[in-house]
């Protein structure tokens, strides 16, 4: 195979905070492989959260360069399992290796990749799209801005039951809570007590991630359902949250890829837990691998290129939280400019 790294910095539409940072660019690596005249397009997200920026993952591929560009690829399951010891310490190289593999092997057998997988895709669930913490004026014109279905609103603030109270009066769209790891549990019993009559579906990582005893006691009292993110990043994570969230919020970046989070859905619906997979504010690369898992899962946060005023490629559409594939197969990514 012949290995391409093509690193960006896009920005975004508005300043998007969160409970503990903002940003107002988002720096992406996208990864090609090529074999036998087909070419497949994964991507990787730059986050100072895990200490993970676009130069070091391209130093941590390249470290391996020679032996992805000895492998010929088979399966993409193969290809994982293959890498996998060497990128142990870094499953953000290893997403955007596995993405590119899939693509790849799906454009092999000239199908899109849920058509590999036999999905029916007549049922997936709409995205939401997200409301970056700001001041509650503007984060009302951001609301009214983006007419949607549903929004995830990110929250860790002093006001957050006003900021809920003041969005609801201005739509009927569904609600979603993200507040990052910025509460305690009682704050997350408190709010999710107000939310529950303010149209909020669910709260996702209320509290740090290394609080599973009030995590254990939330799951327990709690007003609403509460959804990992920080408590569930790889695999051995899923087993843990059982009896501490209600569900999991999958991130193809954080858990080392498609072949990782395969395995993750089929375990978390086993243990009668809901499933989500989330952004990483990927641009169109990466949104348009995780479209294909659509069919697997009960909601999904697939918003990155809505929230970015640049992009790497052509590939799924999103029109009024419905994904829209592109007419192409593999994931349906196409690079621009490239």
């Amino acid at each position: 195979m012949q290995l391409t790294l093509y690193p960006f910095e896009l920005k975004f539409r508005h300043t998007f905070t969160i409970s503990r940072k903002s940003k107002d660019v988002q720096p992406l690596l996208v990864v090609e492989l090529q074999q036998d005249g087909y070419s497949g397009l994964g991507e990787t997200a730059d986050n100072a959260y895990y200490n993970m920026t676009v130069p070091r993952l391209m130093e941590v591929i390249n470290a391996q360069r020679s032996v992805i560009e000895a492998y010929r690829l088979d399966t993409p399951e193969a290809f994982w399992e293959a890498l996998y010891p060497l990128f142990t310490d870094n499953m953000f190289a290893l997403c955007a290796l596995d993405l590119a593999a899939h693509d790849l092997y799906a454009k092999q057998q000239g199908k899109k990749l849920y058509e590999v997988w036999g999905l029916d895709i007549s049922h997936n669930p709409l995205t939401d799209y997200t409301i970056g913490i700001d001041t509650i004026p503007n984060m009302v014109r951001k609301l009214q801005e983006f007419p949607w279905p549903i929004y995830k609103i990110k929250l860790g603030t002093p006001d957050d039951i006003a900021i809920i109270r003041e969005l609801r009066s201005h739509t009927d769209a569904t609600f979603r809570v993200d507040a990052n790891c910025a509460w305690g549990v009682e704050e997350t019993l408190r709010n999710a007590a107000a939310f529950r009559g303010l149209g909020v579906e669910f709260i996702e990582q209320p509290m740090p991630a290394a609080d599973w005893e009030g995590m254990k006691r939330v799951y327990e009292q709690a007003a609403l359902p509460i959804i990992a993110d920080e408590s569930c990043i790889v695999e051995a994570d899923v087993a843990r949250c059982h009896g501490h969230f209600h569900g999991i919020n999958i991130k193809l970046t954080k858990c080392g890829g498609i072949t990782p989070a395969r395995r993750m859905i089929a375990q978390a619906k086993s243990l009668g837990m809901k499933v989500m997979t989330g952004s990483m504010n990927e641009s169109t690369v990466g949104t348009s691998a995780v479209a294909h898992l659509l069919p697997y899962l009960d909601y999904v946060d697939m918003d990155g290129p809505l929230l970015l005023a640049e992009d790497t490629a052509d590939g799924v559409k999103i029109k009024d939280g419905r994904i829209i594939y592109a007419d192409r197969p593999g994931t349906g990514a196409m690079l621009i400019n490239n």
